[in-house]
């Protein structure tokens, strides 16, 4: 379909991002767009995707699924519990934060402030600073960049970091579960934490919790999906 069709659908969605999938060589070309633009790399939404095609019996469940996107290849393998994907890890560089920056996140402190391709990543003191978050939306979206990831050690033994995810400048005031990133935050708390392998809650309203193991160049988020709904388009171009 066109590609303003889908954005336009995306827009009735009105979710954080929705996906397209069609047949493509070896797998499947996917898509992702929220309600305003159209992403490079979603996890959620790449979860949601494998699960339907395992699911509607579109793939064989012992087979893993490619993805061709703007991210390079996506790889999804399926377990007795989870859905493992498998995902390019987005390094973090360190680097002075804007003046109005922390003021947009409701006046935190940080202990670091680093950079991604797409993002600001915000290390604050506690768990607490997390949870407790009250960013200015109108704020963050004057600040050239996608996204901010807020992140600190978890204050809960089952859990080795807590985040928090924002992006309004692209329609998604706050994230609840967001995959891509952890492509940043899991290299950068494996190096920091000395393990290869996490879990991390996204403290959202909702609240996620992602299961990951860092491998080189890239990341191993694992997850599980459920099927909520299901709906036919009738208007199509």
């Amino acid at each position: 379909m066109p590609d303003e069709w889908m954005q336009s659908v995306a827009m009735e969605m009105n979710l954080a991002e929705t996906a397209f999938i069609q047949r493509q060589g070896d797998g499947y070309g996917l898509r992702w767009f929220t309600p305003e633009v159209e992403v490079p790399l979603c996890g959620h939404a790449t979860l949601a995707s494998a699960h339907i095609l395992w699911e509607a019996g579109l793939h064989s469940p012992s087979e893993p699924i490619r993805s061709h996107t703007k991210s390079g290849i996506l790889t999804c393998r399926r377990s007795e519990r989870d859905i493992e994907m498998d995902f390019p890890a987005c390094p973090v560089d360190e680097t002075e934060p804007p003046p109005e920056l922390l003021a947009a996140l409701g006046g935190v402190t940080a202990t670091f402030v680093g950079r991604t391709s797409y993002s600001y990543l915000v290390v604050v003191e506690n768990a607490e600073a997390v949870r407790n978050l009250r960013p200015d939306f109108r704020a963050l979206k004057e600040i050239p960049t996608t996204a901010f990831v807020v992140t600190s050690r978890a204050d809960d033994p089952r859990f080795d970091f807590i985040s928090r995810f924002f992006a309004p400048a692209v329609g998604i005031d706050e994230d609840p579960v967001t995959g891509s990133a952890h492509c940043c935050l899991a290299p950068f708390w494996a190096e920091i934490l000395g393990k290869d392998s996490m879990t991390a809650f996204q403290a959202s309203a909702r609240g996620g919790v992602v299961q990951m193991r860092v491998a080189g160049d890239r990341v191993f988020l694992g997850g599980q999906a459920v099927t909520v709904w299901r709906g036919e388009l009738l208007a199509v171009p």
